[in-house]
């Protein structure tokens, strides 16, 4: 079985969020089950850059508006893992990062580089590929920029290999205005609802599921809610229509990089049967950040884009109560203005209890995810996340609110779950403010007065399968399904 998986961002190459680690870690796993599957990304000047023997491998001709581009194959450094990079320099290799400039502005011709993205993907996958020695059979797309691939294998090369989008975040969709389908010579008649038209613009993401022979999502929970209004953005009544071809596949995390047994930016490492590490691990980050060292503070954590749909002004308004209560407070992240200086404000009037670190750090984020106690979380709305799975896997149980991936993953700790030994971390009730007090006041109670039910619901946590293995073999049976074959 031969898949071209198809993307915008991958790691280690090229990376925004978790786009790239899906990106990075699915295509290693699929390759272990046996799947001869190729990476294919825009050429940016990391990629070119990091990419081992890279070598040209065949040209792109009778693009839209460039005309012309080289195909280059190189493979990930220290992996088998091969990947297909477009080498057009007026379109990807510039300054700035994969979507905006170095202003933040978004690039005004993204259009272009993405429809040049997915025009590359339909051509490797159709009767006129320049590949004479590979061709896919599934065509795996991701997101909306790679969303206009399906609709030019159906409708313009003709392929006969299949399709598959994977949706990470529906609140990102790609639209513009009408003049980019003759730019990108997409055909005018399938400008309408049944199409790729969306309010009287092109839609990439609505082009990728209308024309997809199969759509994914990152967990089970988030692939119901997107068929609602609240999470569907517009799209709740095609992804319903739909619903026969859509599944939710929750994500896994890569545990070579985070696995607290072999973690090289810990002090000290641990595991499930010999927790000790941990304390050593909290002693080094209280120190490191200018906390009080003290092993029986509970020591909450974050690691987050401070943005209102990762739900942290939830816990501007409650925080000081918490510190009154005992409590430390670790953030590292970066995002909006008002946030960012509410939780520097908070540090400030607390010194020595609570600390804020803006922007990110590889080596500090896997400390904190390591030293806390417990990891809180508390989104409006999650396709799937990755940070509650490092908490489950570091023994710091996730605080969440119940939707998507949050829901799919942590399971709230009561008297049954306990029992039961399911109980990994705690789960929000509603997402508000009262809630979250609520719910951190819950983990804090058996956290100060039962150590060993503390333990115990650490490694409930740490004893999971949280790598990729289980979620390669539901993407291959999506694969098998899609040719036909029974796994």
């Amino acid at each position: 079985m031969r898949v071209l998986f198809v993307t915008s961002e991958v790691f280690p190459l090229i990376k925004t969020g978790g786009l790239a680690d899906v990106s990075g870690s699915l295509p290693s796993a699929l390759q272990n089950l046996g799947v001869d599957i190729r990476i294919m990304v825009p050429g940016y000047p990391a990629v070119l850059k990091q990419l081992d023997d890279l070598k040209p491998v065949a040209s792109l001709n009778n693009l839209p508006v460039i005309e012309h581009a080289e195909l280059l194959m190189g493979t990930i450094l220290d992996t088998d893992i091969k990947v297909l990079a477009i080498k057009a320099p007026g379109l990807y290799e510039r300054d700035g990062g994969p979507y905006v400039d170095a202003t933040g502005q978004e690039w005004l011709d993204n259009p272009v580089r993405f429809g040049i993205l997915s025009k590359a993907a339909a051509v490797i996958s159709g009767p006129h590929s320049p590949l004479t020695d590979w061709q896919p059979d599934i065509v795996h797309c991701n997101d909306w920029q790679t969303g206009l691939a399906p609709a030019y294998m159906k409708l313009v090369e003709h392929t006969k290999a299949k399709s598959i989008i994977s949706l990470h975040n529906m609140a990102f969709q790609g639209c513009y205005a009408p003049g980019w389908l003759t730019t990108l010579a997409l055909p005018h008649s399938n400008f309408t609802v049944e199409g790729f038209e969306y309010h009287g613009q092109l839609s990439f993401l609505k082009a990728g599921i209308f024309y997809a022979d199969s759509i994914t999502t990152v967990s089970p929970s988030y692939a119901k809610e997107i068929q609602t209004a609240e999470f569907g953005f517009g799209l709740e009544g095609l992804l319903s229509k739909r619903n026969n071809e859509l599944k939710g596949i929750l994500n896994g995390i890569e545990t070579d990089e985070w696995n607290p047994e072999s973690d090289p930016h810990l002090v000290k490492t641990y595991s499930a049967t010999k927790l000790a590490g941990k304390k050593e691990v909290k002693s080094a980050l209280q120190e490191r950040l200018g906390l009080q060292i003290d092993a029986n503070a509970p020591l909450l954590g974050v690691v987050s884009r401070l943005t209102h749909q990762k739900g942290l002004d939830m816990l501007v308004p409650i925080m000081q109560q918490l510190v009154d209560a005992g409590c430390q407070l670790a953030l590292l992240g970066s995002g909006e203005s008002s946030l960012e200086h509410a939780f520097r404000h908070l540090a400030v009037n607390n010194p020595g209890r609570v600390s804020v670190t803006i922007g990110y750090n590889e080596p500090l984020s896997h400390q904190i995810m390591a030293g806390c106690d417990m990891f809180i979380m508390p989104s409006r709305f999650e396709p799937c996340g990755l940070n509650q799975l490092y908490g489950l896997a570091y023994g710091t149980p996730p605080i969440v609110n119940a939707t998507g991936g949050l829901a799919d993953s942590v399971v709230d700790t009561n008297i049954i779950t306990f029992k039961n030994k399911t109980a990994n971390g705690f789960v929000m009730s509603e997402a508000s403010p009262a809630s979250l007090l609520s719910c951190i006041k819950q983990a804090l109670n058996v956290f100060n007065n039962d150590e060993k039910a503390w333990q115990q619901i650490q490694k409930n946590g740490m004893q999971q399968n949280l790598s990729w293995d289980k979620s390669a073999l539901e993407y291959l049976a999506e694969y098998q399904k899609l040719l036909g074959k029974q796994s």
